[in-house]
């Protein structure tokens, strides 16, 4: 069968060896490939794999072999699922591969804004040494409010991390989750953003992205933020109004931002909504590679193959996510949870 998996830059050895090995025709494409062109490919796809690039109802109509689509990651917000269900093409993800990833670098985010390191480390590099004065004063997280807006698994494991681990006070923006499953993990539920917001000294993001989340962060809830708050972003840049977020750092609404996801990919130095926020001192910009471990990788590849080989087999795929969306399908999948 003819497999297309976009997003080449990815690369995934061990999953394109085993469909090959399998006799399978693997074609590859590269991230942004035009709309067209994709279409071009997919004409006769069987199964199509996805990590960033578009697929849109255009491409999925236009490939009357399609049986699945294969999220080799997380967030679905890219495929036109709707337009899946209309056409019998199964659709899936990979939810849980990283979620400990994920918070591990979320978390690495936070300790390295609260401790200065990128400023130290660039003051190191042109100088050699840096003595103790204001300009590197850091800020503890033990004692501090940690807030999470989104409680899946990675925001339960950053909540973890920031109680347990570090002694901070955890309180969740996170409408659809239980009050009591809350409280049973130590984490206060905030039911007001701008109330949430306003106690925040570290906001850490870890939403999905849908109708309700886009825009989510826009100029009036940063302006709500404390001015020494920071705010960590490793779920979709969209939920974040970036032109807002530029001006609340640059003119010191809030104190910076570890950001690892961007509404437009890639970043770029210039011409890009939040090129401005290159070199910024309290800024850290990381390339969506949050998830990219050796183990974290291997668990993708590993599951993606099983998703794979249940489309390409005409098994039901099995859908471990309790995304609405995907759990909207009736045919072609199976519902299981972990």
């Amino acid at each position: 069968m003819k497999i297309v998996r976009t997003d080449r830059e990815l690369q995934t050895p061990r999953l394109d060896t085993a469909l090959t090995a399998a006799g399978h025709e693997l074609v590859l494409l590269p991230d942004g490939v035009p709309e067209d062109d994709l279409i071009a490919a997919c004409t006769d796809a069987d199964l199509v794999l996805m990590c960033y690039t578009p697929i849109t109802r255009r491409v999925i109509e236009n490939a009357p072999r399609l049986k699945g689509i294969v999220k080799y990651g997380v967030g679905i917000d890219a495929i036109d699922i709707p337009a899946a269900i209309d056409n019998g093409v199964s659709v899936v993800n990979i939810p849980e591969y990283a979620e400990e990833t994920v918070a591990e670098g979320a978390f690495a985010l936070m300790i390295a804004l609260a401790k200065k390191l990128t400023r130290l480390n660039t003051h190191m590099t042109k100088s050699g040494w840096a003595w103790p004065e204001p300009t590197w004063l850091g800020t503890d997280i033990a004692g501090k409010t940690v807030g999470i807006i989104g409680l899946g698994k990675i925001g339960r494991s950053m909540a973890r991390m920031a109680g347990a681990g570090f002694r901070a006070r955890v309180i969740a923006y996170s409408p659809h989750s239980s009050d009591d499953e809350m409280r049973k993990q130590g984490i206060e539920k905030i039911e007001n953003l701008h109330d949430f917001l306003a106690q925040c000294d570290f906001v850490t993001i870890h939403s999905v992205l849908n109708d309700e989340t886009h825009g989510l962060i826009g100029a009036a809830e940063l302006r709500t933020m404390k001015e020494t708050a920071f705010l960590i972003n490793v779920s979709r840049g969209a939920i974040v109004d970036e032109t807002a977020l530029v001006q609340a750092i640059t003119q010191g609404w809030i104190a910076g931002a570890g950001l690892d996801v961007f509404s437009q990919e890639p970043l770029t130095r210039r011409g890009h909504p939040m090129s401005a926020l290159f070199d910024h001192p309290d800024v850290i910009l990381s390339p969506h590679l949050t998830f990219y471990t050796e183990q974290a990788m291997q668990r993708l590849e590993d599951e993606t193959l099983e998703r794979c080989l249940e489309v390409l087999e005409g098994r039901d795929v099995q859908i471990t996510s309790t995304d609405p969306r995907l759990r909207a399908q009736t045919s072609g999948v199976t519902f299981t949870s972990r």
